[in-house]
């Protein structure tokens, strides 16, 4: 399951991703050669954050859960694998801020892929080791993979091309299961953005352009995005008849599949610093778009506009 913790590192990401860029005021790529002052800000900020994100895990999540020896725990069925797609989004996210923070500071390309791509799965797996030893728990096998999978991806992309002509994107819409169940789907809007899958949907992002002849006049900020989500899941692994005493209204579980276009949000050419900004930090952030969906209950169905 995705906690609250991913996110909480893919906000620092993001906020110390922006913050290095705005002290520096320099917000395209590294200097030629290594700049250990940034590299220094790069290291002891991440390193701090780090720390304190640890923490906050702790008294967060961590705190009232009993300690056990160390197990493994198989949740690969759980939440119809939405999850291990946010995992693996998750994963790629973290790497793509730490390769922009290494290269922020110098570090050559493939030197700050491999290093991006270890800090993500490294920040993702800390959190299986902290499951490990939780007797509510345990660490999951197929997060690992999946956390493996989203660093890789990005990795080897940087390695292969020096670009993102795949990015692992997420959107959410709030849904009307939580009601039934916000001890576990959430109680707020903010809890349920983080908690209900049901209206998480994950995204893989091609680059139309890249794969075109350089002189090509496609727009090169323009994606063709495939999307995987599911609804009808008021518990892990199955729904139950009742909580709390109430009983629950019959829901079926379904996989749904998507397909629409998107924006590479990074190709946007902009004269504003401020702009380049934003754009990488919401780099991960699909884009509302007239979406075809299909899944074995309904069939085809277009949304005119799907997030």
């Amino acid at each position: 399951m995705v906690k609250y913790i991913s996110i909480i590192f893919l906000l620092l990401a993001i906020f110390f991703s922006s913050t290095t860029r705005l002290s520096s005021q320099v917000l395209e790529s590294g200097p030629d050669t290594l700049n250990k002052k940034r590299l220094n800000t790069v290291l002891y900020t991440g390193a701090g954050l780090y720390a304190g994100t640890l923490g906050v895990l702790y008294f967060a999540w961590y705190q009232d859960n009993e300690i056990s020896n160390f197990h493994w725990y198989n949740d690969s069925k759980g939440w119809m694998q939405v999850d291990k797609f946010g995992h693996a989004t998750t994963a790629y996210i973290i790497t793509n801020y730490a390769y922009w923070s290494l290269d922020w500071a110098g570090v050559d390309n493939n030197k700050a892929a491999i290093y991006g791509g270890l800090m993500g799965w490294g920040a993702m797996t800390v959190i299986e080791i902290l499951d490990s030893f939780s007797e509510e728990w345990g660490a999951s096998p197929s997060d690992l993979v999946a956390n493996t999978i989203g660093s890789a991806l990005f990795t080897g992309q940087q390695l292969l091309w020096k670009e993102q002509r795949f990015r692992l994107k997420f959107s959410y819409h709030p849904t009307d299961y939580a009601q039934y169940r916000p001890d576990l789907l959430g109680e707020n809007e903010l809890q349920r953005s983080l908690k209900d899958y049901n209206g998480q949907t994950y995204w893989l992002s091609m680059n139309i352009k890249s794969f075109l002849r350089e002189e090509s006049r496609f727009p090169s900020w323009l994606n063709v995005a495939f999307g995987y989500g599911a609804k009808g899941m008021l518990g892990t692994f199955s729904n139950p008849e009742e909580w709390n005493g109430n009983e629950l209204p019959y829901e079926k579980r379904i996989r749904q599949y998507y397909m629409t276009m998107d924006i590479d949000w990074t190709r946007i050419e902009t004269n504003s610093g401020f702009l380049r900004l934003v754009f990488k930090a919401f780099s991960f952030v699909k884009a509302p778009m007239p979406t075809l969906e299909y899944n074995n209950e309904n069939g085809l169905i277009f949304h005119w506009l799907y997030f």
